[in-house]
């Protein structure tokens, strides 16, 4: 659970395909198979979790904190963290829906993690 969305507990399921993620990231590839391993519902321990942790979230993931954008008539989704998550997701499935909380948010706020380079994402899209 993060800070940002400790309070929303609504989860929604989306495409992987549909979620931007315009930050690379930096990966531990033994967390992403214990995830995998995880979605697969056979529970393995790793650096960031133990056995007993793991069998907590009984062969989910925790959810992905998501921005939603609204733009001319269409929504546009962000994320800038759970990268080991969305490795896992797409190694076991690129077309896996993957569990997110979303929160809403405005271009002005996305423009502070994408600076200049925001509108490229609403002109490709």
């Amino acid at each position: 659970m993060s800070i940002q969305s400790g309070n929303i507990n609504q989860i929604h399921y989306l495409p992987l395909k549909q979620i931007n993620r315009p930050i690379p990231p930096v990966l531990d590839y033994d967390k992403i198979d214990s995830m995998v391993s995880q979605l697969n519902g056979i529970p393995m321990a790793s650096k960031t979790c133990t056995l007993e942790e793991a069998k907590i979230f009984n062969g989910e993931l925790p959810p992905i904190d998501v921005l939603a954008i609204r733009e001319s008539g269409q929504t546009y989704y962000f994320a800038f963290g759970g990268c080991h998550r969305f490795q896992a997701y797409e190694k076991l499935n690129g077309e896996k829906l993957v569990k997110c909380k979303i929160l809403p948010a405005t271009k002005r706020q996305l423009k502070l993690y994408l600076g200049g380079s925001l509108e490229k994402f609403f002109q490709e899209i």
